[in-house]
C-alpha cells in the first residue's frame, strides 16, 4: 500500500507503519486488491464513531495499470456491501483540488448511487504544517439506498 501511494505522486505518503496498522485495525472498512502478488488498488476508510451512518474514506489508490477500468468504484461498492456498513447511508472524503481523479471518482460515484454530493470547506492549507499543502474540502455523498 505504501509503495502504491508513493507511486501515485498525488496522495500524501504516510509511514509504512501507518498502513500496516490500518490493515490490522481498520480492515473491515478497507479494501486491498492484488494481482500477481502486487497491490494494484486499495481504499482505507472507517466508520465515524460519532456518526455510524457515515463511512469516511481516507485514501484511494489505483495503480497505473488498473486506471480507467472502474476499480475504485468497484472497491467503494464492495465496502458498502459489507455487513459492517449496513447502517452506512453517507460517504465522506476530503479531496485536494488538484486531485482530479478523486474529485471525478466521488462525483461520479454520487451520480451512480443517485445521491447528492455536497462539497464543503473542511481543512485549509493553514491547518497543515510547513508549506505546499492544499486546502482539503470534504465531499459529503448521500443519503443513498443500497
Amino acid at each position: 500500500m505504501w509503495t502504491l501511494v508513493k507511486s501515485t505522486g498525488v496522495l500524501d505518503v504516510n509511514s509504512s507503519y501507518s498502513y500496516v496498522m490500518w490493515c490490522e485495525f481498520f480492515r473491515e472498512t478497507s479494501v486491498v486488491v492484488e494481482r500477481n502478488d502486487r497491490v494494484v488498488g486499495f481504499i482505507s476508510g472507517y466508520i465515524k464513531p460519532e456518526s455510524p451512518n457515515i463511512l469516511f474514506i481516507w485514501q484511494v489508490a489505483v495503480d497505473d495499470t488498473e486506471r480507467g477500468q472502474g476499480l475504485a468504484t468497484k472497491m467503494l461498492r464492495h465496502l458498502l456491501e459489507r455487513s459492517v456498513c449496513e447502517e452506512v447511508r453517507y460517504l465522506e472524503a476530503t479531496v485536494a483540488p488538484s486531485n482530479k481523479a478523486s474529485r471525478k471518482l466521488f462525483t461520479r460515484f454520487a451520480d451512480k448511487m443517485g445521491a447528492p454530493c455536497e462539497v464543503h470547506n473542511c481543512f485549509t492549507a493553514n491547518d497543515f504544517p510547513g508549506e505546499g499543502h492544499e486546502d482539503e474540502p470534504i465531499y459529503h455523498i448521500g443519503p443513498f439506498d443500497r
